[in-house]
């Protein structure tokens, strides 16, 4: 994982999480990330400024977690099944 306040423009093929530690569905999709070995950005939402507007600017929900991937798709607080076959579908994880 990497905390990033914001993601370089040229890394369109990484993972971009947004998030807080406040929220409990952020640090199970965290967990979920990192036990399967994930490389992501991870932008918190409690130390980037625009973080949230972001975010919000990508799903048009103010829910987290966000998570963009690099095939320009999201999901807003998605279960441990959606995210794990959504790493799977794009090859993240076998």
């Amino acid at each position: 994982m990497t905390d990033l306040a914001a993601p370089p423009a040229s890394d369109a093929q990484r993972l971009t999480m947004f998030g807080a530690e406040w929220c409990g569905d952020c640090r199970r999709s965290k967990k979920l990330l990192d036990a399967r070995n994930v490389d992501y950005d991870y932008v918190d939402l409690l130390l980037v400024g625009d973080g949230a507007d972001r975010a919000h600017a990508i799903s048009g929900r103010t829910q987290i977690p966000v998570i963009l991937f690099p095939d320009g798709t999201h999901v807003v607080e998605p279960s441990d099944s959606t995210l794990h076959a959504k790493l799977t579908q794009l090859g993240s994880i076998r």
